[in-house]
């Protein structure tokens, strides 16, 4: 008896061995079978054989095997008339806000037309003799990143004149949450289009369909919109992304603080742009109590950086261990409270001296006369809530994957 007990005993622990190693295959062949809608062509093939095809996107229209998807399509006999590229150019290398000019595609022969400047939106005549536009661009989920904005110019462009707009799906790296102020109608632009919060919690396709969904197109026009998902993909994992979105955002560590740096972008304080470390430090000539030090100068993705050759006082993040998922206000806070410089006020007014473009960034001026009125972040945080209740009444009608 004793023997058939330890017997027992033994194949027991055997079957939960088992059961233990097949969960964890389980999930790591799940794990490793996640596809962008890029990577599943047997979704989008067929629907662009025989026609005429417009492409928008970027360095980050990559394939799992770092084949361009422009260069798949080309490979697959689909025809190809013209590369549409957003801000930052084709190939992703020109400034934030620098002219992107139209051109030829060097390997493929394509002309590429910019979808930036004077030119956000398709204009008939570019459009014309094109059947469907595919759009693939990997987005990073923050409403004053532009892709998403182009995103609308397209679809509004395409269901203007007839032309279908196919979206291959990409990561969000801000999935899974929302935050920040809601933006109200009165300060739409082309970093904020939308009745949307900072962080949305939508995939590019996601928002696509919301864009549609909601009559948000000029006119209350509805393009006709194809979305092509993701496989095994889940809204609260974080998932390598095969390209830089753009320049000034380097790595996962730069796009994790992008959504409570770029505040910054509205004030005399600069970003790390024209440093190793863009999105990553923060500082201004003017805050000399903080420890940090660095110089902006030219770089690649910064060639005439905001501050150049200034010395700046803040903080190195580059080492921030929270994987953040809300807008940290304390930084912003923190340079408010120590910016000393009577001569020039902290926020930043536009171009045109009307207004602050804090406030464009920020979608309202809410924020920034909180700030100055001695507002706590909690105070904050708390007068968000309603908008952003609101707006989880919307977003939830346009979710396509599980958390």
């Amino acid at each position: 008896m004793n023997l058939d007990f330890k017997i027992k005993n033994l194949l027991l622990i055997c079957l939960i061995f088992l059961g233990v190693f097949n969960q964890y295959y389980s999930q790591t062949q799940q794990a490793g079978d996640f596809k962008t809608g890029a990577d599943q062509p047997a979704l989008y093939l067929p629907l662009l054989k025989g026609k005429t095809v417009g492409v928008v996107t970027n360095q980050t229209g990559l394939m799992s095997d770092r084949t361009h998807v422009v260069d798949f399509l080309v490979k697959n006999g689909i025809r190809i008339k013209s590369i549409f590229a957003p801000e930052h150019g084709f190939r992703g290398d020109a400034d934030a806000g620098e002219k992107v000019k139209n051109g030829v595609d060097v390997k493929t022969g394509i002309p590429i037309v910019s979808l930036y400047g004077n030119n956000k939106k398709p204009s008939a005549e570019q459009l014309k003799g094109i059947d469907i536009i595919v759009f693939d661009i990997q987005d990073v989920g923050v409403r004053f990143y532009t892709y998403i904005s182009t995103l609308t110019y397209v679809m509004e462009a395409g269901a203007e004149n007839n032309v279908e707009v196919i979206v291959l799906d990409r990561p969000n790296p801000h999935d899974g949450y929302t935050d920040g102020p809601v933006l109200k109608k009165n300060w739409t632009s082309f970093v904020g289009m939308h009745e949307v919060p900072v962080v949305y919690g939508l995939t590019i396709g996601e928002y696509g369909k919301m864009v549609n969904g909601e009559g948000w197109l000029k006119n209350n026009v509805r393009a006709k919109y194809t979305l092509i998902p993701m496989k095994n993909y889940h809204k609260t994992k974080r998932y390598p992304m095969l390209d830089r979105p753009s320049p000034n955002l380097p790595n996962d560590k730069s796009i994790n603080l992008y959504p409570s740096l770029c505040f910054f972008e509205g004030t005399q304080v600069s970003v790390g742009r024209g440093t190793e470390l863009p999105f990553q430090i923060y500082g201004s000539p003017w805050i000399k109590s903080l420890p940090y030090q660095f110089t902006p100068k030219p770089t690649a993705g910064a060639k005439e950086p905001f501050l150049n050759g200034k010395l700046c006082y803040g903080e190195n993040l580059s080492a921030y261990k929270e994987d953040l998922k809300q807008l940290n206000l304390e930084w912003l806070m923190k340079a408010y409270k120590n910016y000393r410089n009577p001569e020039l006020d902290f926020f930043l007014k536009s171009a045109s001296g009307k207004n602050y473009w804090f406030d464009t960034l920020a979608g309202s001026d809410e924020l920034r006369k909180q700030i100055a009125a001695g507002k706590s972040i909690s105070e904050i945080k708390a007068s968000w809530k309603s908008g952003l209740d609101a707006f989880e009444n919307i977003r939830k009608k346009y979710v396509v994957y599980e958390k």
